[in-house]
This record gives structure tokens, C-alpha cells and sequence, in this order.
């Protein structure tokens, strides 16, 4: 069958693979929320949202439905959110978010790649000076005022919007503790929230070499893989 073949059957399983890993992330987001606001969606803001990114995503109902049902019960343990800071090689800084079960073996496999691959985990804080947390929403653009809606959304604590021409959406950013707020607004208005997550943004951005950027690519990859990791932020432009 040949080199392309097999160059597009390792793609196909590279995005099964990111598939799968975006659905734990996800199951694990259902459970913590569920643990911390209850299984009904009606009256538990942030579920109401991870729902709607699992939408965005393409994870099945019953998949989303089996989740809060599970999460529910008192065999589903509870995970704990720990956030790990460091360095990857050529002084490119990573924020680890984690959703797991077992401390201690999140952080031996969390350093374990790092020292593996060149890069150092730090101390909890170290960081906070390169990435400012936000609430990011995405909605469809069409028919709204960019304008209008940023003047509207300063209210509840919405910063900014940017338009994405590519998905034709808004991107909403607002403070951390906005985020009830502004996903309360959006409903009240009737707008379709596509995705509502909080993400770390980078104030400042460090430019590589290619082969440098191959580098941090590589750690970063080997991070993500790790099922008690749920996202990894960076600052390399």
C-alpha cells in the first residue's frame, strides 16, 4: 500500500487518539463540576458549559449523559485540580493543568518527561507573572454588533472580542471570576455559546528557532499524552 498509506493511517490515529484524549479531559471536567455544583445542568452553570464543549467537540449525548450519571454515584473517585509550572528547553514557560486521582504519581510522570526531554518543573507561582487567566467564550458572529456587544459585555466583566474569520465566531475574553456573569448575559440575550472555558493567556511571547520550536513541541506533545493532564499552556510564539 505504500508510504502514503501509511503516512495517512498515522494521521487517522493521531486524530482518533486526540479524539479520545479530548473526551477524558471532558469526562473529567463532568465529574468535578458535578462533584462541586450537582448533576443538573438547569441549575449548574459550569456543567451547563463543559455540555456545550462537549458539543463543540463531537462527543456523543450518551457518552456526556454516562458521564454525569457516573459522577453522581459514590464509586466515581474525585479528581483534584493541581497545576504545575516550568520551564521547557530554550526558556519557553508551560502551565500544566492536571485533573487527577493520584498526586503522586501525576507529578514523578509530570517531571519524569520534563527531565527527560530538557526541561525543569518549578515552584507554584512562579509563573503568574507571564500568563493572566481568563474566561474565554466563543459565539456565532453573524448578525451581531462587535461594538455594541463590547460595550455591553464591560458590565459583567468582559475585556475584549476578537472576531475569528476562520469559524466566522466572536472571542470573548473576560476576568476569571467574570465567568458566571458573562455566560449568564450570553444566555439571557439568546446567544448560541459554542465553547466556554478558562484559559491561560501569555502577556508575552518568545520567538524560536525551527529546530528550537521541534524541541518544545516534542516535550509538549509527551505532556499532553499523560491522561492526568488536562491542558498545557505556553508562552513560544
Amino acid at each position: 500500500m505504500g508510504r502514503a498509506f501509511e503516512y495517512r493511517k498515522a494521521r487517522k490515529m493521531k486524530r482518533w487518539g486526540q479524539m479520545a484524549k479530548t473526551f477524558t479531559r471532558i469526562g473529567k471536567d463532568i465529574v468535578i463540576a458535578v462533584k462541586n455544583g450537582g448533576p443538573d445542568p438547569d441549575t449548574n452553570g459550569r456543567l451547563r458549559a463543559i455540555i456545550q464543549n462537549a458539543k463543540a467537540a463531537n462527543m456523543p449525548k450518551d457518552n456526556v449523559d454516562r458521564a454525569i450519571k457516573k459522577a453522581s454515584s459514590k464509586e466515581q473517585e474525585d479528581y483534584k485540580e493541581i497545576v504545575y509550572e516550568a520551564y521547557a528547553p530554550h526558556g519557553i514557560a508551560l502551565v500544566i493543568e492536571t485533573a487527577t486521582d493520584n498526586h503522586n504519581r501525576t507529578v514523578a510522570n509530570v517531571r519524569s518527561y520534563l527531565n527527560k526531554l530538557g526541561g525543569s518543573l518549578g515552584t507554584q507561582g512562579m509563573l503568574d507573572f507571564l500568563f493572566d487567566r481568563k474566561s474565554v467564550f466563543r459565539i456565532p458572529a453573524e448578525g451581531i454588533d462587535q461594538e455594541e456587544l463590547e460595550l455591553e459585555l464591560i458590565d459583567v466583566g468582559g475585556d475584549e472580542i476578537e472576531f475569528d474569520d476562520e469559524l466566522d465566531q466572536f472571542v470573548i475574553y473576560g476576568e476569571f471570576t467574570a465567568f458566571g456573569a458573562i455566560q449568564k448575559f450570553l444566555e439571557e440575550k439568546g446567544y448560541e455559546i459554542k465553547q466556554a472555558e478558562f484559559e491561560r493567556i501569555p502577556n508575552d511571547y518568545k520567538e524560536l528557532t525551527d529546530e528550537q520550536v521541534a524541541d518544545v513541541e516534542k516535550l509538549i506533545e509527551r505532556i499532553e499524552e499523560d491522561d492526568d493532564v488536562q491542558t498545557v499552556y505556553h508562552n513560544m510564539k
